[in-house]
């Protein structure tokens, strides 16, 4: 196995490829590197395991690996509570599959075989987070949530919301660009006893987005998996 171990005063994004090709593996993490990202390269899926998710600021994860399956790896990364960005890098191309590693918290979804400019392109789109988190705060344009006092504002103006309608839009904007499946949203945001389950979560969607107004448009639907937050542009 060969890994680069970053230094602490490398300000440069790290990334966790997790990659059992003895010859693309290497391909990827110098292709990368030559681009000024830092990348630890790991061929096993029970050594991926091993890693803190929250040391990263993307992971590259193939699915058919030694040791551990990339969907187990995916499903743990998400259970830890961890928010990377997580690529799917995959020979496997059947929808199923696809809609699966979505389900399961999944960013992105490439094929191979792809082109290495394809690759390098989806890696930076999904390290240009499009919004900013700091201080108990989330911004994107002219919407901004204090998270600390469950407050929202949209060009200056507070947004009344329930709080089923601010909990999933914190939940659809601590992930941006991420497509959140419809039944994770339900189990993990809403109360059932109170607001309701899957059935009723596109109720709340419709209202939420009411209440956005011009901002509405954030909030996409990703047919047959969920929803997904996008800056506007």
């Amino acid at each position: 196995m060969s890994r680069h171990d970053p230094t602490p005063s490398d300000p440069s994004p790290r990334i966790l490829l997790v990659e059992d090709d003895p010859m693309l593996g290497p391909q990827v993490r110098d292709g990368l590197a030559r681009e000024g990202l830092r990348v630890e390269w790991v061929q096993d899926g029970d050594e991926a395991l091993t890693r803190d998710p929250s040391d990263y600021q993307l992971l590259i994860l193939d699915l058919m690996l030694p040791g551990t399956y990339g969907l187990d790896i995916l499903r743990s990364v998400r259970r830890s509570g961890a928010d990377v960005p997580v690529l799917v890098l995959s020979a496997k191309s059947d929808a199923a599959v696809k809609v699966r590693a979505f389900e399961l918290g999944a960013d992105d979804y490439l094929t191979k075989p792809f082109w290495p400019e394809e690759l390098l392109a989806r890696v930076q789109a999904r390290l240009r987070r499009p919004t900013a988190s700091f201080e108990g705060r989330i911004e994107v344009g002219e919407l901004a949530i204090d998270l600390s006092a469950r407050r929202v504002f949209a060009a200056g103006q507070e947004l009344e919301l329930t709080r089923a309608e601010y909990d999933l839009l914190v939940a659809l904007a601590r992930r941006p660009g991420a497509a959140l499946e419809r039944g994770w949203l339900a189990e993990q945001v809403l109360d059932p006893e109170r607001e309701g389950t899957a059935r009723t979560l596109d109720v709340h969607i419709s209202r939420l987005r009411k209440k956005l107004g011009g901002l509405a448009g954030c909030v996409k639907t990703v047919w047959g998996v969920g929803y997904r937050f996008e800056a506007p542009r």
